[in-house]
């Protein structure tokens, strides 16, 4: 009887979503190959905390690639705009912020996909979210779906019936405070996650970014204090 655990690429940022995500894959029986990208973002310091996640969590490999898209420009985290801060709820549920980043999670998924392909995994996870979200189309249950048809299209593990490519979305339908539970009760120390777009020297979050917003809101919401508002 075979049983070596399936392999699942994971896409990590260092991020709360991120961390709760590659927590799931681990708690479903897969091997973990994070995966995460340097590409010019302002807030680099979150792949620190992605390899602290991904050593935590007993990865078999973590993977960095570079990939400059600060070069395109677009974004207010690859690029010197100042980042939007302490918006209302209303605002951050409304049209697109300049902290998008154009295409990221399809190239993302793109270089995950191709890992996938060498590594003979089949299981692709991504914590995007379609509620407590800043508006990011690449966020969407529509373009998940998308993707996946892609990627049995685009690619000979595909073609050739090798494996049938799953991007599993754990978190596309939970709330921040949800996603923070889920996490909780799966071990994830949230300690060593930073989802600030615009922090400190030190790394320390701003606490004024859409981002800062909604996972103090999430923390709130159960009751808790954010572990890096501890520091």
């Amino acid at each position: 009887m075979n049983t070596e655990k399936p392999k699942a690429v994971v896409l990590l940022s260092g991020g709360l979503d991120s961390a709760t995500t590659l927590f799931v894959a681990r708690s479903k029986g897969y091997a973990l190959y994070p995966i995460s990208f340097r590409y010019g973002q302002r807030h680099v310091c979150e792949l620190t905390c992605a390899a602290q996640l991904a050593r935590t969590a007993g990865a078999v490999q973590h993977q960095v690639l570079d990939v400059n898209l600060s070069a395109l420009g677009g974004s207010a985290l690859t690029g010197a705009s100042a980042v939007p801060k302490h918006r209302t709820d209303a605002q951050i549920g409304h049209g697109i912020p300049s902290t998008y980043v154009p295409a990221r999670n399809t190239v993302f998924l793109s270089l995950a996909l191709a890992w996938a392909e060498v590594l003979g995994a089949a299981d692709l996870f991504i914590g995007v979210n379609a509620l407590d979200y800043s508006g990011y189309p690449d966020c969407r249950p529509e373009f998940i779906a998308a993707f996946e048809r892609l990627a049995n299209l685009a690619t000979k593990a595909g073609v050739e019936g090798a494996a049938h490519f799953r991007i599993h979305t754990p978190l596309i339908a939970m709330t921040k405070a949800q996603i923070i539970r889920t996490g909780l009760d799966l071990g994830v120390d949230f300690a060593l996650t930073n989802s600030c777009y615009d922090p400190q020297p030190d790394g320390r979050p701003c606490g004024g970014c859409d981002s800062c917003a909604l996972r103090r809101k999430g923390f709130a919401e159960l009751g808790l204090t954010d572990p890096l508002e501890k520091k």
